[in-house]
């Protein structure tokens, strides 16, 4: 179930790793797509992640119905998908300056291919782990050719459902079990009420592999509740404040980025390890717990009984356990009250 993404591990037991999502943010601008790196590393983000594809390798260039956005669309201004894709694809004789940076400021990073072509292109480059985006889910051939790689994949389901998942997941097991499911919803900006987070547990259940969100919504909260329900892995858009681009009105700024992760970062202290051992600065309470004394002076050889033991606090005496052991016994000395009482005190 364990694997590591470059120099980060990826584990049931460890820390989420957060990747931030650079997608069409940089708005076509190499200064820009490097900045938003940086301030992605600043704001506390394990990693970030590309997306390979170019207009030709997504869709056709046609103005014909189908190829046509949706008037229901966020992005219905770019007109046709080819549009689209060509105001937010990252341009290829990027992807090998921006690896380099990433190494450099020593944050990881990866990419979500959305073709063969660009699954060869990135293992040019030493492509650590591939993401598989939601629509893809039913492309096989790509999954077959990600999976060959032998490198951990990361899916999201926001545009499948149980059989589809279940091939992806079958068509990759043939090849290796590294493997990460993100809980998604396809709709930009995400409605809480169509997050249904309460799926990355059974996801778990069924295909026994690392959980995480990959999350559209605008704020933090869903984000936190994917780490509270046992999530490894968290996807976000990212982007520079105040800047207009094809995803900017369901990304988060840097701020905003910075505060979830060091929200994160203390809940996974809250949730912490299973102990059912009070904690370091709980044991100074201890003595609040109650034991056994002496609630009324007994004489040598006067039978023990409730009139005269009591559990009480402070933790200092004989355990509760024993009060039924010792009612009845008869004291071989002399006891005041306040005394601990003591097996050994009775016979």
């Amino acid at each position: 179930m364990n694997f590591k993404i470059g120099k980060k591990k990826i584990s049931q037991d460890g820390k989420c790793f957060i990747v931030a999502e650079m997608s069409g943010n940089h708005n076509g601008n190499f200064k820009k797509a490097v900045k938003i790196m940086k301030m992605a590393k600043l704001a506390g983000a394990d990693a970030i992640k590309l997306q390979t594809y170019k207009a030709d390798t997504i869709t056709l260039n046609s103005n014909k119905k189908d190829f046509k956005i949706k008037n229901q669309s966020p992005w219905k201004k770019r007109k046709t998908y080819w549009d689209l894709y060509q105001k937010a694809s990252t341009p290829w004789n990027w992807h090998k300056r921006l690896f380099q940076i990433a190494k450099k400021i020593k944050i990881e990073i990866f990419s979500s291919p959305f073709d063969e072509t660009a699954v060869d292109f990135l293992e040019s480059l030493n492509c650590k782990a591939y993401k598989l985006a939601s629509p893809e889910i039913n492309h096989i051939p790509l999954i077959r050719k990600i999976a060959q790689t032998k490198k951990p994949i990361i899916i999201s389901t926001g545009l499948s459902n149980f059989n589809d998942l279940k091939l992806a997941v079958k068509t990759i097991k043939k090849f290796h079990n590294k493997i990460a499911i993100l809980k998604c919803t396809s709709s930009y900006p995400a409605k809480y009420e169509e997050l249904n987070l309460k799926t990355m547990i059974d996801i778990k259940k069924n295909f026994n592999c690392i959980i995480g969100f990959s999350d559209h919504t605008k704020d933090e909260i869903a984000a936190l509740t994917s780490v509270a329900l046992g999530g490894k892995i968290l996807e976000k858009h990212f982007n520079l404040k105040k800047t207009k681009s094809v995803d900017d009105f369901f990304s988060m700024d840097y701020e905003k980025f910075k505060n979830m992760v060091i929200q994160i970062r203390q809940i996974e202290k809250i949730i912490g390890k299973i102990s059912y051992s009070p904690s370091k600065s709980s044991k100074i309470h201890y003595a609040g717990r109650r034991s056994i004394y002496v609630s009324k002076n007994i004489e040598k050889g006067e039978k023990i009984s409730k009139k005269n033991i009591k559990v009480v606090r402070p933790n200092y005496g004989l355990h509760p356990k024993f009060y039924y052991d010792m009612i009845g016994k008869r004291a071989k000395k002399s006891l005041s009250i306040g005394t601990r009482l003591k097996k050994s005190y009775a016979r």
